[in-house]
């Protein structure tokens, strides 16, 4: 007797490191964030993340791991792969390269792709109400938004006859930039207005292209979503300001740095949205039961001392309507 409860003891001990092992996994997750880790923008959808995720209870560091990975375009499949051999639970990707990066990574762990495009233009998922295989999230676009911001700008600016358009070409699918452009000519035309399209695919082009934009001659500026845009923003802001361009952004950390107007959805929420995606894949839920979020309220905000030096006076009717007036 003495000698079984001798063995039965031992066995409890040997076996005690492995059940506390097990018990105290926790699970992880992976952010892929498509720019450095210090930029100020990056820093604000990371805080948002880790907020997301603190709202569905997961702490970093008390009962959760996190993962960081940071890449420009050309190193993201790296990072996801990185990610991937890591073994975490669910990948959250900031936007389309990221979560196309992280789809060409694996086909297995669970992705959430915060601030997407066109998930089915884009080939991330065959339906928004019941994602397929192992890819979920929620999107900023919504068709209207291209007209709208030209629209509003040409409130700010009611006598201009032309304006540009900078876009990063092939950062979407080319349906999803097709619809964009079309949907964006067809209410310049109805305006009167004539539509100049620049292209820019690196920061690298960025002179280069407001060389052109000063060229054409045009009297403002529209900003097409990229998130090379959306990170680089405050070089932009700084070469709209140099040229004296009035410009309408998507996201509104660019009016917050300085730029004119935008129009669009709130992306650091967008970024906490996903995250509480994620938590719900931990708690088991799978991809194809979360459906693709799409914004239900876009922003407007505009900056007065932004006007003020472009020597702009600002529609009482549209600052009316506007969301934040930055003094």
């Amino acid at each position: 007797m003495n000698r079984r409860r001798f063995l039965l003891t031992s066995l409890a001990g040997l076996l005690s490191p492995a059940v506390a092992a097990v018990a105290e996994k926790r699970p992880r997750v992976g952010f892929l964030f498509p720019g450095a880790p210090s930029a100020p923008i990056i820093s604000s959808n990371r805080a948002a993340s880790i907020r997301g995720l603190g709202e569905e209870g997961y702490r970093e560091g008390e009962n959760i791991t996190v993962e960081y990975r940071y890449a420009e375009a050309e190193g993201l499949l790296n990072a996801a792969s990185e990610l991937v051999r890591l073994g975490v639970d669910v990948i959250v990707a900031g936007g389309t390269p990221a979560t196309l990066a992280a789809k060409r990574a694996t086909t297995t762990i669970p992705i959430v792709g915060a601030n997407l495009a066109d998930p089915l233009a884009d080939g991330l998922v065959s339906s928004l109400a019941r994602p397929d295989a192992n890819i979920t999230g929620n999107t900023f676009l919504a068709p209207e938004l291209g007209p709208k911001r030209l629209q509003l700008l040409l409130e700010a600016v009611p006598r201009v006859v032309r304006i540009a358009a900078l876009q990063h070409p092939g950062v979407y699918s080319q349906r999803t930039m097709q619809n964009m452009l079309k949907d964006t000519e067809e209410r310049a035309r109805a305006s009167g207005v004539e539509l100049h399209t620049i292209d820019a695919s690196d920061p690298n082009d960025f002179e280069t292209a407001f060389e052109a934009i000063a060229k054409a001659r045009v009297g403002a500026l529209i900003i097409f979503p990229s998130p090379m845009f959306y990170v680089n923003h405050r070089s932009l802001v700084g070469l709209a300001a140099k040229h004296r361009l009035p410009t309408m952004w998507v996201f509104r950390e660019a009016v917050e740095a300085g730029g004119l107007m935008c129009y669009g959805a709130n992306v650091p929420d967008l970024a906490r949205r996903a995250a509480k995606y994620a938590a719900r894949i931990l708690r088991g839920a799978k991809p194809a039961e979360l459906p693709i979020e799409a914004p239900t309220a876009f922003d407007l905000l505009i900056n007065l001392k932004a006007a003020r030096v472009l020597s702009l006076t600002i529609p009482p009717s549209l600052l009316a309507r506007a969301d934040q007036v930055i003094e």
